[in-house]
């Protein structure tokens, strides 16, 4: 669908709209080869090549940004007085309308998904489509066998929310890291499940989000963009 080339130019967060208006009126960008002088030339992002100072113009309609959050940092796209997720992201991926989908807990890591496709944030974090997060937390107690079968049967919470049914897994030999997977995100659900079992989570970070594993190589505070082929594992 053809757009406005000073709007094109803009979505991508490289130029604000004046900054494109002048690059285009300074003869400094092309369509197709050809110089285009007039900001509101209409132009196709998907199939016409647009160059800027001879470089090709990448265009992403939306866009998929994979960030390892640390601790202290905020879930939000905005947050006065805190670091936000959108703060860490660098300026070369950076873009109007680029929100978490789903949030963590300040002091929980791990992989948090960033991207400006409202429609697939709705997708992924519904209930109904069973994606699941993959979540390793600390323990202060091993919660015993019986209380773990709660987990997989669905816990009631103090304030009487009945969780969908979660998976735990214990991975060391007194049961304090566990793996937990689950389909939805109520506020500090993990937290509260665990206490409702009679224990108390020290650390959580989260490892995955579908069959995507957060990528090892990410430092906290880094990101990158996701492939095609790794935003399609989020919704196994």
């Amino acid at each position: 669908m053809k757009e406005r080339l000073d709007k094109i130019l803009a979505s991508q967060g490289a130029f604000s709209r004046s900054e494109a208006r002048q690059l285009v009126r300074g003869g400094r960008v092309q369509v197709n080869g050809v110089t285009v002088r007039a900001a509101d030339e209409k132009a196709d992002p998907q199939s016409d090549q647009i160059t800027v100072d001879g470089k090709a113009f990448t265009y992403r309609k939306y866009v998929y940004i994979m960030l390892n959050k640390p601790q202290g940092v905020v879930s939000a796209s905005e947050s006065p007085g805190d670091v936000t997720v959108i703060d860490l992201i660098p300026p070369e991926l950076k873009r109007p309308g680029l929100f978490p989908a789903g949030r963590l807990d300040k002091d929980t890591t791990g992989f948090v998904l960033v991207t400006d496709d409202g429609a697939f944030a709705h997708e992924i974090l519904s209930p109904k489509k069973h994606v699941e997060k993959n979540y390793i937390a600390l323990l202060a107690r091993r919660i015993p066998a019986e209380e773990q079968k709660r987990f997989e049967q669905g816990v009631t919470l103090a304030d009487g929310y009945e969780c969908l049914p979660a998976a735990i897994r214990e991975m060391n030999d007194d049961g304090t890291l566990v793996e937990i997977k689950l389909r939805e995100g109520k506020y500090h659900q993990i937290k509260r499940m665990a206490a409702a079992c009679g224990s108390h989570v020290t650390a959580l970070h989260r490892a995955a989000m579908g069959a995507l594993t957060l990528d090892e190589t990410l430092a906290p505070g880094e990101c990158r963009l996701l492939t095609e082929e790794e935003k399609q594992k989020i919704r196994e």
